[in-house]
């Protein structure tokens, strides 16, 4: 199916068919989410659901997830799309963990759903979802190459004509800890993508449509044209930005893009030349997951209102060296791409407060701080946590405060404490916010949070914590302070590590996560 020939529809028209097409893939992962096994998903929404048309073009995303997995879908669905083209049957299900085709790491896994009608295929329903375990290290950055970080799940069918794939199944249940949440994750996705296609048939019925390739070439055209005449408002040229941040370990990384705008074609392109080269932790980005990041930055400036799919997301390229921190190369180790990835906005918002000052923000804290942990229960019995995550504060903006404890880019929330402290034997003895870390500003800086946490246990335990920003607190804009820095403590002591650390039974941890950083220099009263 080309889409080519088929007739324009009118505007009423193509509103009841987005409105229901939103509802479907909507519903889908809100399903998704009720089921998963995975605190990370269940609790925080660390998610992304979207539906492809027949030619694997992202057409409609779910109102819900994180803007590095909903992205990093949209280039993964259309890749597993033409590599699976004329090969599949009703029942099929498509599968794969291959960070450089989909979210940068392999805790990431992607599952594909063709939706059959009648033999016929009219689209996808696909997700990525963060799984508990892949095997390997775990989610924190001290493997030395991607080998040592887990399972790789090539793009395979994990069912195939509605029957499981066995084999595949054995080879994840054999490498992975928690084999029964995995599965128990994979089973939500295929059922709530299954569930997906069966509404998008009935609605298919219901409107009398034999396929939704004219309503995908409406919608995406329509969303093009909307970002390309956004663009066309601006002026052209070419403006940079650069962020450094402090790492796990000590090092600094240095992000710079150069945004050049082209106000006849109505495009954008960003280029990351002089960004730093690869970490030998496993902290390193692929080009999905910059990109993805990357036009989330654009979009949320340019026309944040305008539906996010292969259209809107046409108009922005990216570009950045091959090897680099943020364009990763085999084998490079990837498992917490997060911490760079997460400050990609930071530099690109710099670049576009010289041409849209009222609609970026100042930095922030960037990455959340991500934490895992392995130990024994009192029984003897082995656990491994699933990825626990804390913000610090969001920068401000032009006319508003930043938010407190606050995830951005990401989106994502934090696990409450009580879920925690009933799946594993930790205590959180302090939960609060940190007065004061938000830089001050014409508008302050959101503040950061203060977590304290120690295990019940009377035996060594292993703590993965991915901490950034301990040495140098977020940017201020325009004139605004920087907010503080943050802080990794145990026992009283700073610590900046990215592997994993070995844990007396006594232990206590407290997280000071950063703050903010202002916008516009501080007047007496703001300061006040």
């Amino acid at each position: 199916m080309d889409g080519a020939n088929h007739p324009k529809l009118d505007g009423i028209e193509l509103e009841i068919l987005w409105s229901n097409l939103i509802g479907i893939v909507s519903e889908q992962a809100k399903a998704l989410q009720r089921i998963a096994f995975s605190p990370i998903v269940r609790e925080a929404g660390d998610l992304a659901s979207g539906l492809f048309d027949a030619r694997g073009r992202m057409v409609a995303q779910a109102n819900t997830g994180t803007p590095g997995h909903i992205n990093s879908l949209a280039a993964a669905g259309f890749a597993l799309h033409k590599l699976f083209d004329g090969k599949l049957v009703p029942g099929d299900v498509v599968i794969t963990n291959d960070p450089w085709m989909s979210a940068g790491h392999f805790f990431d896994i992607t599952v594909l759903c063709p939706i059959h009608w009648d033999s016929r295929l009219i689209g996808y329903i696909g997700s990525t979802i963060h799984h508990t375990d892949i095997g390997g290290y775990g989610i924190g950055a001290g493997a030395r190459d991607i080998h040592e970080e887990g399972l790789w799940i090539p793009p395979s069918k994990l069912y195939e004509a509605g029957e499981p794939n066995k084999l595949l199944h054995d080879i994840i249940g054999r490498n992975v800890r928690t084999p029964d949440h995995v599965f128990g994750d994979l089973s939500a996705q295929v059922s709530s993508g299954r569930a997906g296609g069966e509404r998008l048939i009935a609605l298919c019925k219901r409107q009398n449509l034999n396929d939704i390739e004219a309503v995908a070439d409406e919608i995406i055209d329509r969303s093009e044209e909307a970002t390309r005449r956004a663009i066309r408002a601006l002026p052209a040229g070419t403006w940079h930005g650069e962020s450094r941040f402090d790492v796990p370990g000590g090092d600094v990384i240095t992000l710079k893009t150069a945004v050049t705008i082209d106000n006849v074609a109505g495009d954008v392109l960003i280029d990351f030349e002089g960004s730093s080269g690869a970490s030998p932790m496993g902290i390193n980005v692929v080009m999905n997951y910059t990109h993805a990041y990357s036009t989330f930055a654009v979009r949320s400036c340019l026309n944040p209102e305008q539906p996010n799919n292969f259209g809107s997301l046409a108009p922005i390229r990216v570009k950045a060296p091959e090897g680099s921190i943020i364009n990763a190369a085999y084998p490079s180790p990837l498992n917490a791409r997060h911490v760079v990835g997460m400050f990609v906005p930071m530099p690109i918002l710099k670049a576009l407060h010289q041409v849209m000052p009222d609609r970026v923000l100042a930095e922030g804290s960037g990455a959340v701080w991500t934490v895992q942990i392995q130990g024994k229960r009192a029984s003897g019995e082995a656990f491994t946590s699933s990825m626990f995550n804390y913000s610090g504060g969001m920068g401000a903006r032009a006319t508003k405060p930043g938010p407190s404890a606050t995830c951005y880019p990401t989106g994502v929330a934090a696990v409450p404490v009580e879920i925690l402290e009933a799946a594993m034997p930790i205590v959180f003895d302090r939960r609060e916010l940190r007065p004061g870390s938000g830089g001050a500003g014409r508008t302050r800086g959101g503040d950061g949070q203060v977590i304290a946490f120690h295990m019940r246990t009377d035996q060594p335990w292993l703590l993965n914590a991915v901490p950034s920003r301990l040495d140098r607190g977020p940017d201020g804009l325009d004139g605004g302070e920087p907010g503080a820095a943050g802080r990794f403590l145990v026992n009283g002591a700073a610590v900046s590590e990215g592997k994993k650390i070995t844990m007396a039974p006594g232990d206590h941890v407290v997280l000071e996560t950063p703050g903010g950083g202002g916008y516009g220099a501080p007047t007496t009263l703001a300061a006040e």
